[in-house]
C-alpha cells in the first residue's frame, strides 16, 4: 500500500530553516535521508519540485513529502531480548507497562531494540496490524517515561483506538514530581504547543500551536532533597512532550527533565519524574469502558521513598 503524502505548512518556528532540516523533522528521518528524498524528487515546495535541500523556506510555504522516496528502513523484526511487562492481553488489545529508557518504535537513530521489536517477538500476529514500522502502536510514551500504553491486535481495534485518542475519549493520568509548589493546588494549563522558535527540535508554548490542555492536581509536597510537589496530571489532549512543556511553562518543570528542566539539578534522577499511571478507554471488542493502573516504576518509587515531607 502506498504511504500517504505528508503536507505541512512551514510554521513560525521553522521559518528561515533549510529545506532538508524541515523534511527531516516532518518525516522523522535523518538529515542525510531527507537530502536523498529531496534529490530523488520526493519533495515539493508550493507545488514545485525541490531539488536542493539548501534552500531556506519562509513562513506559510507548503511542503509536500512523499515518504515512498525515503531511503527504505528495514522493517522491525522480533527481538525477544526486549523486556517489558504486560498487564492485560486479549484478542483485541495488549496493555503494556513500559520500562523507562525503552524507545517505543524504530525511528531516526533507533533502528532496533524498541518496544515494537519486543512486541513482534511475543506477538507475531502484530506484523500486519496498522503501520508496519509501528505494529499495533496507536499512541506513544517518551523513551524516558514509564507506564501504560495500549497496543491494538487487529486493524479494526487500531482504527477504534485511534479515534478515541483523537477525540480525547481515551484518558491518561500521569504521576509527576515538579520543582516548587504550584500556587493553585488544582488547575488547567490551556496553552497551544508547537515547535520552539529558538530550537525546532524542542516543543514550546507558541501562539500558533495546536490546542493543548493539561489538568493537574497537587497530591503531595516535599521539602527534601528540595522543595518539590507530586502532581496527578490528566491529559485532555495528547501533544508531543505536553506535560513536560506545560509544567515548565508555569515554572514548575519536572524533576530530572534534561530538556525542559530549566537547567535545574536532577536530584539523583537520570530521567524525568513522569509515569503513565492510569489508562482508560472503550474496549474495541466489547465496547466496555476499561481502566488499567500501574504503580510507580521502581526507580521513581525509590526516589520518592527517600524524599522528606
Amino acid at each position: 500500500m502506498t504511504s500517504p503524502r505528508i503536507v505541512e505548512e512551514v510554521p513560525a518556528a521553522l521559518a528561515g530553516e533549510r529545506l532538508d532540516r524541515i523534511v527531516a523533522l516532518i518525516g522523522d528521518i535523518s538529515r542525510s535521508d531527507a537530502a536523498a528524498a529531496i534529490s530523488s524528487g520526493g519533495v515539493t515546495v508550493d507545488g514545485a519540485s525541490a531539488r536542493s535541500g539548501k534552500v531556506r523556506l519562509e513562513l506559510g510555504q507548503l511542503v509536500m513529502v512523499d515518504p515512498t522516496t525515503f531511503p527504505q528502513i528495514e522493517l522491525p523484526t522480533g527481538d525477544s531480548s526486549v523486556e517489558f511487562d504486560v498487564v492485560h492481553e486479549d484478542e483485541h488489545v495488549i496493555v503494556v507497562d513500559k520500562p523507562p529508557g525503552l524507545v517505543v518504535h524504530p525511528g531516526a537513530g533507533n533502528s532496533s531494540g524498541t518496544l515494537a521489536n519486543g512486541l513482534l517477538a511475543r506477538y507475531p500476529d502484530l506484523e500486519h496490524v496498522g503501520d508496519r514500522m509501528r505494529p499495533g502502536i496507536v499512541h506513544r510514551l517518551d523513551a524516558g517515561s514509564s507506564g501504560l500504553l495500549v497496543v491494538a491486535r487487529t486493524n479494526e481495534a487500531t482504527d477504534r483506538l485511534i479515534e478515541q485518542f483523537a477525540d480525547h475519549s481515551a484518558t491518561r493520568v500521569y504521576d509527576a514530581v515538579v520543582w516548587g509548589v504550584p500556587e493553585a493546588p488544582h488547575g488547567i494549563i490551556d496553552a497551544p504547543l508547537g515547535r520552539s522558535r529558538s530550537d525546532p527540535l524542542r516543543m514550546a508554548v507558541v501562539a500558533d500551536g495546536r490546542p493543548s490542555r493539561t489538568d493537574y492536581r497537587v497530591v503531595g509536597t516535599y521539602s527534601s532533597p528540595a522543595t518539590v510537589s507530586r502532581l496527578e496530571c490528566r491529559l485532555e489532549t495528547g501533544r508531543t512532550h505536553q506535560i513536560r512543556v506545560h509544567l515548565s511553562s508555569i515554572n514548575h518543570p519536572l524533576v530530572g527533565d534534561p530538556t525542559y528542566g530549566q537547567r535545574r539539578a536532577a536530584l539523583g534522577l537520570d530521567r524525568p519524574f513522569l509515569h503513565a499511571a492510569e489508562l482508560q478507554f472503550e474496549h474495541p471488542g466489547t465496547g466496555e469502558r476499561v481502566t488499567f493502573r500501574s504503580p510507580l516504576a521502581p526507580d521513581l518509587q525509590q526516589w520518592l521513598d527517600a524524599a522528606s515531607v
